[in-house]
């Protein structure tokens, strides 16, 4: 029988305090059958709970030390050391079922609140120039007025519903020797595990502890980061009494750019040139993403081919925290040939003779059959395929159903 009053371990397993080893083998068999992962991924937190609270509870000596110490005994006595404040840290969050989200910090042994993530969207400018811009967001602060004790002192008390656990556990029994452990949030504490007097309650904060506070933060996007990057506020988010206030976390989101596209620390675009250009060199203005108007040249008598790529050295991304070293900018060229017709027959002769000769070409014999070249529509390949259904079609008409290539019979 326990000694204090702390019954968790038996309550997650739906046993008495005198349990018997049989029992609490058949109440854990039960329930890890029903809350093991492999048949409820869902429960993994339930499943450890369950495990934890037999590992102890079918140990003689670490069952009479839960008896008679609770958590407390656990944690420091018995052999039960860090590795057991570990356990039920990791378990229980703090408390039974860790309704925080959060670990227990390393200094104190006051648990860690959760982090608050934002995406923050940044331009690929910025990336490349850095900025620094103000982010107003709103967060949980301790009440000043009660010192986030929600009353005055000595107004809080324990829910003597749910004896501080924010939870009730209540057993159901469905059938001769069939019984059902069901949880639901208390609803004199609101699952909070203790109930202040309306009488006694802060003004400021209504007994709740902490109020909404506006918090501006300067952020500083540095040249060179990336997409997905995070910038960390230690200790700036939410407030709770006796937790360790979590981190605020930026991730950097980067916004589409209609010119450039970033690949690591080097940028790519995409460049329309003529034939003329293409043929006899070219050059260009572009206006970089820190407002330079730079000059592309390509010296004459160099092709450029359609889809190919060049590249100019050293102005790409800055490397983060190293700016003045920068990646390439690759250029991909798409050539624009011109219109059909775009030039008399005479002038495209005279252009025949400057350009590279033609290579050999075929001797024409008569046995061989000439055939046009024409325009292709992809919008045209249904119809094409329509036609051919309808000659196989007619065919089978006219001589019966024989297939592809089917020969006529010799006689």
């Amino acid at each position: 029988m326990a000694n204090v009053d702390d019954t968790k371990l038996y309550d997650i397993l739906g046993v008495s305090t005198s349990a018997t080893e049989n029992e609490l083998k058949k109440a854990y068999r039960k329930l890890a059958k029903e809350y093991h992962p492999d048949k409820n991924p869902n429960a993994g937190d339930k499943f450890k709970e369950i495990s934890f609270a037999y590992e102890v509870l079918s140990n003689p000596e670490k069952r009479e030390l839960y008896d008679r110490y609770g958590e407390k005994g656990l944690r420091e006595g018995g052999g039960g050391g860090p590795g057991m404040d570990d356990i039920f840290s990791h378990i229980f969050g703090g408390g039974l079922f860790g309704f925080s989200g959060g670990s227990r910090a390393r200094n104190g042994g006051r648990r860690r609140g959760e982090d608050m993530v934002h995406p923050l969207k940044v331009s690929l400018e910025d990336f490349y120039n850095g900025k620094t811009t103000k982010l107003q967001l709103s967060k949980n602060v301790l009440c000043s007025a009660c010192s986030g004790q929600g009353g005055k002192t000595g107004a809080v008390q324990k829910c003597t519903t749910c004896r501080g656990r924010g939870m009730r556990i209540m057993i159901r029994q469905l059938a001769p020797g069939m019984v059902q452990q069901m949880q639901s949030v208390c609803t004199d504490c609101n699952g909070e595990g203790e109930v202040i007097s309306e009488k006694d309650r802060c003004k400021k904060c209504e007994g709740k502890k902490v109020i909404k506070e506006v918090k501006i933060l300067e952020v500083h996007v540095d040249k060179g980061m990336k997409h997905n990057q995070k910038i960390t506020f230690g200790g700036e988010a939410d407030q709770a009494p006796g937790v360790e206030p979590g981190d605020i976390v930026l991730v950097l989101q980067e916004k589409e750019h209609e010119t450039f596209r970033r690949d690591g620390n080097d940028l790519h675009i995409t460049h329309k040139i003529g034939l003329v250009e293409a043929l006899c060199g070219f050059q260009f203005m572009l206006k970089h993403l820190d407002g330079r108007q730079i000059v592309v040249k390509y010296p004459a008598g160099k092709v450029i081919e359609p889809g190919s790529v060049r590249v100019v050295r050293g102005e790409g991304m800055p490397q983060y925290r190293n700016p003045f070293e920068k990646g390439d900018l690759f250029i991909k060229f798409d050539v624009q040939f011109p219109d059909n017709n775009w030039i008399s027959p005479e002038k495209l002769a005279e252009l025949e003779d400057m350009l590279p000769s033609r290579s050999e070409q075929p001797i024409i014999t008569a046995d061989m059959e000439e055939v046009d070249l024409q325009d292709y529509d992809v919008s045209q390949s249904s119809t094409s395929g329509n036609r051919r259904e309808a000659y196989n079609d007619s065919s089978d008409e006219e001589g019966g159903h024989h297939g592809p290539g089917v020969q006529c019979a010799h006689q």
